[in-house]
């Protein structure tokens, strides 16, 4: 359920330096980073969201991490929702802690602090939450390398002809976040080259040249 109110009026209801738009039935009010606690707790307090639902964020690289907060208000008539998000820089990430505003958030700052590498300053007990101790780097940042595939094969149905032995198969394509086996890890350099894949035009062409 939507609020019966229009995205501008839910952005000036947080605050001034607030923007809002909809889409997909639910609307995002964008904040700047140091309005954060501000927009929590008016969001809060203004417009009765009690409800925190989730945290997380999404690494927008050269422009930074977009976090988010999903925010909800149950009633009798249903929930109304809301997204509020701000973005910090890629370097020295950090946003404030909610927790003072909903303590909810402790959980998913933690999880989002070691999967992204953000910061939230003034978190009671910002530790590792899921990953094992000594594990290094933050396995939802774009840059990071799923290593685990370079000696371990990406899962799922083989290519067309690999199967049954006895057809061409297509060239295999590597799976975001999957190096390629012959520039890093234990076989580095000991593979041969993977043949460059005709542009679209030279295929097109190709194919109208056999017809």
């Amino acid at each position: 359920m939507s609020f019966d109110r229009t995205p501008e009026e839910l952005a000036a209801s947080i605050g001034a330096w607030a923007t809002a738009a909809e889409a997909y039935e639910l609307i995002t009010v964008d904040v700047p980073a140091e309005h954060w606690i501000e927009a929590l707790t008016a969001a809060r307090d203004t417009l009765g969201l009690s409800y925190f639902d989730w945290l997380s964020a999404v690494d927008e690289l050269a422009e930074g991490f977009s976090v988010a907060a999903h925010l909800a208000a149950p009633d009798a008539t249903g929930v109304r929702h809301l997204l509020v998000r701000t973005r910090v820089p890629r370097e020295r990430a950090a946003l404030p802690t909610a927790v003072g505003v909903y303590a909810g958030a402790g959980w998913h700052e933690r999880e989002t602090h070691e999967m992204f590498g953000i910061d939230f300053p003034g978190h009671p007990h910002l530790v590792t939450l899921l990953l094992p101790d000594g594990f290094e780097g933050h396995p939802l940042r774009k840059e990071f390398v799923l290593a685990a595939r370079v000696a371990k094969a990406w899962p799922g149905a083989k290519e067309p002809g690999e199967s049954e032995g006895d057809g061409p198969a297509r060239r295999k394509m590597q799976p975001a976040g999957v190096p390629d086996p012959n520039e890093w890890g234990p076989l580095k350099g000991t593979l041969p080259p993977v043949a460059e894949r005709p542009a679209r035009g030279a295929r097109a062409a190709g194919a109208a040249g056999r017809t």
